[in-house]
């Protein structure tokens, strides 16, 4: 008879609280990335259901998921001391975990870039992340939209279904984009701020219903398979305003973009826009310029012209192809770059002076770039390697000034907003920048731009 003891072992190691098998929903944005055991795409099928997996097994955590503690990082972005803390469990609903060992505001640490605090709740990976003002906009997969106001939990609203990909929020409407593509549609209560309530879905429901008797609207979304134009049949990826906040434009794993009026929720324009999935789109700034970044590998860019009371975008070119996924884009703040981040870990820019010519790659991470950002002059890259690049821009020139570590799983999701508690001596900005990941966390950063580039980065190739 065989001896039990290898399977008390199994046993107990399975009931251990730092027994981790983490695998995390995947971004069909990843489905080109190479996979290094068998030298093999890995892909997707139209039968395939909507939620995939991919084995994340670089970042398998060997502590609790409810211990994760708060670390400080110097200036060259490396890890310092860790403080331990007590569980998140033993806090109600979220703990904020913040790093007292810097005075932020005294001048002498002007150049500071490091971690500030995090916000950490067993509730879901974080996917999106919004900020406004004062007030922070979370999600997860877990559905749940959290908002915070000064780094305190100030409210929070919950949808019916559907992991929250993306939020974006223009004036008192707020848009968040889910995984059973749906786009749902909050307003901020006049009485109570703190109050938020759905007012509808995208495509609105008279809409839909008018689509759907109306044969001449449908249209083949899969094999055998036909659906109304106004609806997305896959998951949002994510969502774009225009610099005005009129238009919003959603792109989706249906491989198509579609473009809603804000005023109304009226679907103007549906584009079948690439051969794979649509993981990124950037619609503000460029007058009047769209770009789509694909699980194809391709950076495609469409000009909008307003017909009427709607639009007509016609396809101008594409700006890369490569092999792997495109997986996030961004425009900075001036219109003057467009960012463009792989399943390859490199970010590639284009620069508006040169029209639209390739101006290098940052090489910065070692796995996939899952999300960017872009404030003043810097530019801000999330990975699947769990740390957070910055970059500043001198002209054409980048150069990476800190390596941002402390995550411990891949950052999902950025968001950056003034620091308006501080300015740098000689008056530039200082930022706060926010980080989601599939660790369940929010971490809360300060990044000056007037810091010294790191000497080992990679940088500008």
């Amino acid at each position: 008879m065989a001896s039990p003891t290898p399977l008390l072992f199994s046993f107990l190691l399975f009931l251990s609280p730092n027994y981790h098998a983490m695998y995390f929903p995947i971004d069909r944005r990843l489905t080109k990335m190479k996979n290094t055991r068998s030298g093999k795409s890995i892909g997707h099928s139209d039968n395939s259901p909507s939620e995939e997996f991919l084995d994340y097994s670089f970042c398998i955590s060997s502590t609790s998921s409810a211990s994760f503690d708060a670390t400080t990082t110097t200036p060259r972005g490396d890890l310092a001391s860790e403080q331990p803390l007590s569980s998140p469990i033993t806090k109600s609903p979220w703990s904020l975990q913040q790093v007292s060992s810097v005075n932020f505001n005294n001048d002498d640490n002007y150049t500071y870039t490091g971690l500030m605090g995090s916000l950490i709740r067993e509730e879901g990976h974080i996917y999106s992340l919004a900020a406004s003002g004062d007030l922070l906009y979370t999600g997860s997969d877990s559905k749940n939209i959290r908002v915070w106001k000064n780094q305190k939990e100030f409210s929070g609203f919950k949808s019916n279904s559907g992991l929250v990909k993306a939020i974006v929020i223009a004036g008192e409407k707020i848009f968040t984009g889910h995984q059973d593509g749906k786009i749902r549609l909050w307003k901020v209560s006049a009485k109570n701020p703190s109050i938020h309530k759905r007012i509808g879905t995208l495509p609105t429901f008279k809409s839909f219903f008018k689509s759907s008797i109306n044969p001449t609207s449908y249209v083949e979304v899969k094999r055998n398979r036909n659906g109304v134009w106004i609806r997305h049949f896959d998951a949002i990826s994510c969502l774009s305003l225009t610099e005005d906040r009129t238009l919003l434009y959603s792109s989706s794993w249906d491989k198509t973009f579609k473009v809603w009026r804000v005023s109304n929720s009226k679907c103007l324009e549906s584009i079948n826009a690439h051969d794979d999935a649509v993981n990124a789109i950037a619609a503000a700034g460029f007058d009047g310029l769209v770009f789509t970044g694909s699980a194809d590998g391709t950076v495609k860019v469409w000009r909008r012209e307003m017909q009427g009371k709607g639009t007509k975008h016609f396809f101008s070119h594409t700006l890369l192809k490569q092999e792997c996924a495109v997986t996030a884009l961004v425009v900075d703040p001036t219109s003057s770059f467009v960012y463009c981040g792989s399943s390859d870990g490199v970010v590639n820019f284009w620069e508006r002076e040169k029209l639209l010519q390739v101006g290098g790659l940052l090489r910065g991470h070692k796995l996939a770039v899952l999300c960017l950002a872009a404030a003043g002059n810097l530019v801000i890259s999330g990975s699947a390697d769990m740390n957070i690049c910055v970059w500043r821009r001198d002209d054409s020139d980048h150069k990476c000034l800190s390596l941002l570590r402390g995550h411990t799983g891949p950052v999902k999701c950025l968001a950056v907003e003034n620091d308006k508690e501080t300015t740098t001596s000689s008056g530039e900005k200082r930022w706060v920048v926010y980080s989601g990941s599939l660790d369940k966390s929010v971490k809360i950063w300060r990044v000056s731009p007037e810091m010294d580039p790191m000497p080992t980065a990679g940088g500008l190739k």
